[in-house]
């Protein structure tokens, strides 16, 4: 489930993927040859991979499995599943691709499962997901009993929109071990985009009754807030990502990410429901655990940023268009003082921009703008189509509500979209 750029510091695909894992097989454990082996005949790297793949199914986070990770290659570095871990829990993405490179060029020699299942990773990062499908199509057929190929193909098939399918793998993967949270979260996803928000509930509850102690998971927790949010039950959303936000905070949460994402996502349905007095309130909450964080610099001044951009979409919807547009002015400075690397925002400023130009009723400049933001977000998409229907382009906009209805994506934006696209379709 992607709740937003701010909680995907890492490869998403990569690490989407990586994040069914589970259950290692070994070469003393596959007599009837329905599970693949690994390639290490290294017994304290196959622990240490065993050990970061249970973790991951517990919801314990990237650092953490990283370290465990990296434990694995170094008692074995011919190991090509360890260091296809390390690149999937490495941040950012420029820092994974050389252990991924590694991983593929090992696979080479590694045993037949695993080598496989790194190429179909590697193809699904490559955008060609059909071709990756077909792989563990093929794997789930060899070895019916690895759920990890299991897990792979509800994702990759979730990804696709092919829900049934999807829903088919993820129960399989329960049936092989239904001992661990994740895979009833991934179910709950699948339940979410099919519309069956009782039973994606259901499957939530269950995640969360499953994780380990001292734990704050944010796939069903946000996934049941969304539960919500799709009916139009802002209050109960609200209600669960604040007790979310108490949980993290009194467990630690992340050691790589202070509880402000929680914070914004509580602003961001303030923000979007009347309550845009209170939301600022949650931004400033929010930002203010991020200065005495053990984060980066960079990070703390992209979430600088993010508290500036969703102050600046509240003061928009309070009227305040001048004290608005100043926060535009002031993110295109940090973004043009970034070089380079504040290219990757610019869309984001393009969002701001149009959002303010919207609600001043500036619909042409808002189309603009809104043109140039992310085409992949549902909700930019939404403020899009919303600017025009107000220039009278009602072709476009109904082209636009009709590809957030049929998105795949799991995430706040679509939560807040799908509704109004949805009855905008009358469907």
């Amino acid at each position: 489930m992607k709740i937003g750029k701010a909680l995907c510091p890492l490869n998403v695909l990569v690490a989407a993927l990586l994040f069914t894992a589970s259950n290692v097989s070994s070469s003393t454990d596959i007599p009837s040859g329905r599970k693949f082996a690994f390639s290490t005949k290294s017994k304290e790297a196959k622990e240490h991979v065993d050990r970061a793949l249970r973790m991951i199914e517990n919801f314990q986070f990237s650092p953490q499995v990283l370290a465990v990770a990296k434990k694995g290659v170094e008692a074995d570095p011919q190991f090509a599943f360890a260091h296809y871990l390390v690149g999937a829990t490495t941040s950012p993405s420029s820092e994974a691709k050389p252990h991924m490179e590694k991983a593929l060029e090992l696979a080479k020699n590694a045993s037949d499962g695993e080598r496989r299942f790194i190429e179909a990773v590697a193809l699904v990062q490559a955008k060609k997901p059909e071709t990756a499908l077909g792989i563990v199509v093929d794997l789930a057929k060899q070895y019916p009993d690895e759920r990890l190929v299991h897990m792979m193909l509800g994702q990759i098939n979730a990804n696709q929109g092919k829900l049934e399918e999807a829903k088919r793998a993820f129960e399989k993967a329960i049936r092989i071990d239904g001992g661990t949270p994740r895979v009833y979260g991934s179910l709950g996803n699948v339940y979410l985009l099919k519309g069956d928000y009782g039973k994606a509930r259901e499957f939530f509850k269950t995640s969360l009754s499953k994780r380990l102690e001292g734990t704050a998971p944010n796939v069903p927790n946000y996934g049941l807030a969304f539960t919500y949010l799709y009916k139009g039950d802002v209050k109960s959303a609200l209600e669960i990502l604040e007790g979310f936000r108490d949980e993290y905070t009194r467990t630690g949460g992340r050691p790589d990410l202070p509880p402000v994402f929680v914070w914004n996502s509580i602003g961001r349905l303030l923000l979007e429901n009347g309550r845009a007095a209170e939301s600022i309130q949650a931004y400033e909450n929010g930002y203010a655990t991020v200065p005495g964080s053990s984060i980066s610099e960079e990070e703390k001044k992209i979430w600088l940023g993010r508290f500036h951009h969703g102050r600046g979409r509240a003061l928009a919807k309070m009227g305040k268009h001048e004290e608005a547009w100043k926060e535009v002015e002031l993110i295109k400075k940090m973004i043009e003082e970034a070089g380079e690397r504040g290219k990757q925002f610019e869309p984001a400023s393009h969002y701001l921009a149009g959002y303010l130009k919207l609600e001043s009723g500036d619909f042409p400049a808002a189309i603009d703008h809104l043109k140039q933001a992310d085409q992949t977000d549902p909700f930019h998409k939404l403020l899009l189509a919303r600017a025009y229907e107000k220039v009278g382009d009602q072709a476009n906009a109904q082209k636009i509500y009709k590809e957030i209805v049929e998105s795949t994506q799991n995430s706040m934006e679509r939560a807040l979209a799908y509704p109004e696209a949805k009855k905008k379709l009358k469907i």
